[in-house]
């Protein structure tokens, strides 16, 4: 465990990388990958609770996503249909409070059934909230944020710009992430918490997010807590 002493950050991003290269690497079909990454996501909820974080987003599913092959993107969107239910029943049991941040309009009425029934079931006494990103992009949000202040003819702040994002529009919203995660070895972002990340510690560990951890993100946890955060000062 990480000692009661150590910083230990409140929210955590995580850019859930490497599904694909996963699978090529282990012979398996490419698709299969995301199955395998999926699968990896209740672990690592699950070991960010036990060392007291209290909200983690992971970047399930981005704009730029839908541009990708029809057959892999119907993969995905049955996978998350198929796998969704069972998947957040466990988690809500476990002490999970559920969110979904993104152009959820986007998806079958199935799915967005799903998504409403995950957080209108979970408890706001939780003890970690999952933030759920699909169909989302940092520049997308920002956007839409900008337009609905257009509309109200309200003026644009940093607060306001803030107060309309995806990840303020429930009761109890999204602390800037902490840190960022961005799994598989590459150096960026990719649209994800643009707005939110703006000085959010990154780490690039070279691990694919299906052989990611558990001990992994301990010792970035114990990393994380070694820097000094200046936040601009």
């Amino acid at each position: 465990m990480i000692p009661k002493s150590t910083n230990i950050p409140v929210c955590i991003g995580i850019i859930m990388d490497g599904n694909r290269r996963w699978a090529k690497e282990h012979k398996l079909l490419t698709l299969e990958g995301h199955r395998r990454g999926m699968d990896n996501v209740e672990p690592i909820v699950l070991a960010a609770r036990d060392f007291g974080i209290q909200h983690i987003v992971v970047y399930a599913f981005s704009t730029e996503n839908w541009n990708r092959s029809t057959r892999e993107v119907s993969y995905l969107i049955n996978l998350f249909e198929e796998m969704l239910p069972a998947y957040l029943t466990r988690l809500v049991k476990e002490g999970v409070r559920i969110r979904f941040v993104g152009q959820r309009e986007r998806f079958s009425s199935k799915l967005q059934s799903v998504m409403q029934h995950a957080e209108r079931n979970t408890s706001i006494e939780q003890k970690i909230t999952l933030w759920i990103c699909l169909s989302y992009g940092g520049r997308a949000d920002i956007v839409q944020a900008a337009q609905s202040l257009a509309a109200e003819d309200e003026e644009i702040t940093e607060e306001s710009l803030n107060h309309h994002l995806w990840t303020t529009n429930f009761s109890g919203s999204m602390p800037d992430p902490d840190l960022i995660i961005r799994t598989g070895g590459e150096h960026r972002l990719s649209n994800f918490l643009l707005w939110q990340g703006a000085y959010s510690e990154l780490f690039f560990p070279q691990q694919y997010w299906p052989a990611f951890t558990k001990e992994h993100l301990k010792e970035i946890l114990k990393d994380f807590a070694r820097r000094e955060r200046r936040m601009g000062k």
